[in-house]
């Protein structure tokens, strides 16, 4: 059993020397624990300081490529030199390192395919009230969207088996988070939490300028993934809500031209008809959309099996 710890950095060589200086060498059921730095383009001492430290396995990107791409080029570079868990962390030591032990024990007993630590946002002190609230929205609507009822669905200190990121596909480029929830909940994978309690803050986060970009990130990231999954949902109350309006202006036609009304209010007509045309544009796509998702559904089993071939052993 082999377990690859992987830590997407960006100019980390202040707060790297914690993060690796924290991660076990030992963990019971283990046979061996391999560390993964994945330099997304850094200018300063990141690399060296790895090195330093003993690191050998390292994935390096001529320029900054985003936090998705990162995780997925280590995920790609872990499966390869055979791991059977994959666990994420942060060069900004924000995460405990030291329950990483804690973090992968449900995997091993065999309870869960994928390991999210809770960070209890509420107790984070340097978290506003807003930000806090936020993170609490935000962990509500991945949860409907995948059918989970995880308590903190925006922290990346996770733990993959092997089996789990064979059927997981990141499309996105901002943040792998959301999307890998979503995935997961709609493709029943097993999914547990467990609390932890964060580090001090070291640093301002990079991968958003302000939580507005952060919010706007996420929501188009959760959008897209519920898209793949229930595009009936979207187009089907899109579509009865346009059919809702465009029966309103027939209504009153009618009422109009019962009563007798001189003019007849034509234009009603053309207003609803406008209306249902969209309305009858939605159901289409709506049936569209799933023939196309019956279609990914069949590419992706493919995929599954195509990468059972790649990474084996």
């Amino acid at each position: 059993m082999k377990v690859f710890v992987q830590i997407p950095c960006l100019n980390e060589e202040e707060t790297l020397p914690l993060v690796l200086a924290s991660i076990p060498r030992e963990i019971p059921g283990v046979d061996s624990v391999e560390i993964l730095v994945i330099d997304d383009g850094s200018s300063d001492r990141t690399v060296e300081i790895a090195k330093q430290f003993g690191v050998t396995h390292f994935v390096r990107h001529a320029r900054n490529m985003g936090l998705a791409r990162s995780f997925r080029d280590g995920v790609d570079y872990a499966l390869k030199h055979g791991a059977d868990i994959i666990v994420n962390t942060d060069g900004d030591n924000q995460y405990p390192q030291d329950r990483i032990g804690d973090l992968v024990q449900p995997i091993l007993r065999g309870e869960a395919d994928i390991v999210i630590a809770d960070r209890q946002t509420a107790t984070i002190e340097h978290f506003s009230p807003f930000k806090k609230f936020m993170q609490k929205v935000g962990s509500g609507v991945v949860n409907y969207a995948a059918d989970t009822q995880l308590p903190d669905a925006a922290s990346g200190f996770r733990a993959y088996s092997r089996q789990s990121m064979y059927r997981l596909n990141i499309v996105t480029q901002f943040s792998y988070c959301m999307e890998t929830i979503i995935q997961a909940g709609n493709k029943r994978l097993r999914i547990a939490s467990i609390p932890v309690k964060t580090n001090a803050k070291t640093r301002e986060s990079r991968l958003f300028k302000n939580i507005w970009q952060h919010m706007a990130q996420s929501g188009g990231a959760i959008v897209r993934s519920y898209l793949m999954f229930k595009p009936h949902v979207i187009f089907t109350v899109l579509g009865l809500f346009l059919l809702a309006i465009g029966l309103v202006p027939f209504v009153r036609f009618s009422i109009f031209f019962i009563q007798g009304t001189e003019g007849g209010h034509v234009q009603s007509l053309v207003f609803g008809t406008a209306f249902l045309v969209g309305s009858l544009l939605s159901f289409a796509l709506g049936v569209i959309s799933e023939l196309l998702r019956t279609n990914r559904i069949l590419l992706e089993e493919q995929l599954e099996r195509l990468k059972e071939l790649q990474y084996r052993q």
